[in-house]
């Protein structure tokens, strides 16, 4: 009886932890959307070129996921929740360097080395974010039930969305209130200062967070090598997930950019823009969650991906705020979704508790050297285009082939891990056709009865009929 009710007591705890992590998501969803979202607007706010937008990204996306490597062996040695509460009070330590940064160039001090310092302390808060991750992602792994993963974090993602877009409105509408009276470094300043006092009451919550235990032993490791050499499922899925990025990357960091310096749009224009991908990702991420847990996650990565590839093309043609908001826009909203949930749940299936970190890691250690190289080649592509075209177009087009020939080339050899039902004839055959291009969208859409900026959810599904179970794959 003793061990019943303990087991119960257990099972309480981590139900209580991931309502905890809900409230903590939405905080740390706040923090990190004016981190993120509002760097590259201040990087211009201090004079920053095309080149150093494309450095501050790549640099702090190739030190991320190589941080996430040293988060696993500080699993070793460490309690989970110990390591993420530490590098948590250093990204609060950075986010008040941008306050004091933005104060000093208004005062005229700092103004020649200010990107250059912006650049370094964005790098080294995105390794703090990066250890903090993939010991985040061990932890929760341990206190969701494998059946639960899509509707969870569809729910959670719902929430952090929502206080996403809330971030950015507010974010907007006060650097145009401050750039109105020429002080928008000052307007910079409070909005990063907001930054630290969520990112605290984000560091509060996870403190009450009931963190199971977990030991790492040495003998659960396996070097980099070895994982490119071994290239199973899961292999494959991070050679498609990195060579994505490098796509990805070669136009991301530039909308931002494009918007305020091409089109002359608004902070509280850009925000909008910005911010409505986020809606549509909040409207598709429910019945996105219900889809991965029924139906699995790879018809939602070429999804994602697929969409994902159109999306720099479109705003070669496009430049009216609303249609970019109902256009290019909403497919982004759904495709993030996709890629959101597919990418997090596909590696929950395709990992070992014991793996899981590592495999995260690595993954991402090889997304974030395709992300530095993707982000520079963008930014020397901005800056050498030929001068019969646009440069922002030169630059979208290239990123929108690869994007797509990403989807069609490499998502076909990786192959779904848990036992999932499909729709009857419905398959993603090795050789992609214009025809697999409608199927995939067509079984997609079908689901539903009305249907995570790039960058990061209520309907009701068609009761259908399936085919059997299909038989799942194992697990690293």
């Amino acid at each position: 009886m003793h061990q019943q009710r303990r087991g119960v007591s257990i099972q309480e705890k981590k139900e209580q932890a991931l309502q905890i992590s809900i409230k903590e998501g939405a905080a740390n969803s706040f923090a990190g959307s004016i981190s993120d979202s509002f760097i590259t607007p201040f990087a211009l706010a201090l004079n920053a070129t095309p080149l150093h937008i494309s450095v501050l990204n790549s640099v702090s996306g190739l030190l991320s996921p190589l941080a996430q490597w040293y988060g696993d062996i500080l699993m070793e040695k460490e309690p989970r929740k110990r390591i993420i509460l530490r590098f948590i009070i250093l990204q609060i330590a950075f986010s008040l360097l941008f306050v004091v940064l933005g104060l000093l160039v208004w005062k005229g001090l700092l103004a020649s080395f200010a990107v250059y310092i912006l650049i370094a302390g964005y790098a080294c808060s995105a390794i703090c974010a990066g250890i903090s991750y993939v010991v985040w992602f061990s932890w929760m792994g341990d206190l969701i039930s494998p059946e639960q993963k899509g509707k969870y974090f569809s729910k959670r993602n719902v929430v952090t969305g929502v206080v996403s877009v809330a971030a950015l409105l507010i974010g907007g509408f006060l650097l145009d209130a401050f750039k109105t009276k020429g002080i928008v470094l000052i307007g910079f300043g409070i909005l990063f200062f907001f930054a630290v006092v969520v990112r605290f009451i984000s560091y509060v919550l996870l403190k009450r967070q009931y963190a199971p235990p977990f030991i790492l032993h040495k003998k659960d490791y396996f070097s980099l090598a070895s994982f490119l050499r071994r290239l199973d499922n899961f292999g494959k899925f991070a050679v498609y997930y990195s060579a994505f990025n490098f796509a990805l990357m070669i136009a991301s960091p530039f909308f931002a950019v494009y918007m305020l310096q091409e089109l002359g749009f608004s902070y509280v224009m850009l925000m909008t823009v910005t911010l409505s991908s986020s809606v549509f990702y909040i409207i598709f991420s429910p019945l996105i969650g219900r889809f991965s847990d029924t139906y699995g996650n790879r018809k939602l990565l070429f999804l994602g991906t697929f969409l994902l590839g159109f999306n720099p093309l479109l705003w070669i043609f496009i430049k009216e705020p609303i249609m970019l908001i109902l256009i290019p826009q909403l497919i982004v909203g759904l495709a993030n979704a996709a890629l959101v949930i597919g990418v997090t749940n596909f590696t929950y299936d395709s990992s070992k508790p014991e793996h899981r970190a590592l495999c995260v890691s690595y993954t991402n250690i090889l997304a974030g050297i395709a992300t530095f190289f993707g982000a520079i080649l963008g930014g020397l592509a901005l800056k050498y285009a030929p001068s019969s075209i646009n440069a922002f177009f030169f630059v979208f087009l290239i990123s929108g082939i690869l994007r797509l020939g990403t989807s069609f080339l490499l998502i076909k050899h990786v192959e779904e891990v848990k036992k999932v039902k499909r729709f009857p004839g419905i398959h993603i055959p090795n050789v992609h056709t214009l025809r697999t291009i409608h199927t995939e969208l067509e079984s997609f859409t079908s689901f539903s009865q009305h249907q995570y900026s790039e960058g990061l959810k209520i309907w009701n599904p068609y009761k259908m009929n399936v085919l059997p179970e299909k038989k799942a794959g194992k697990s690293m």
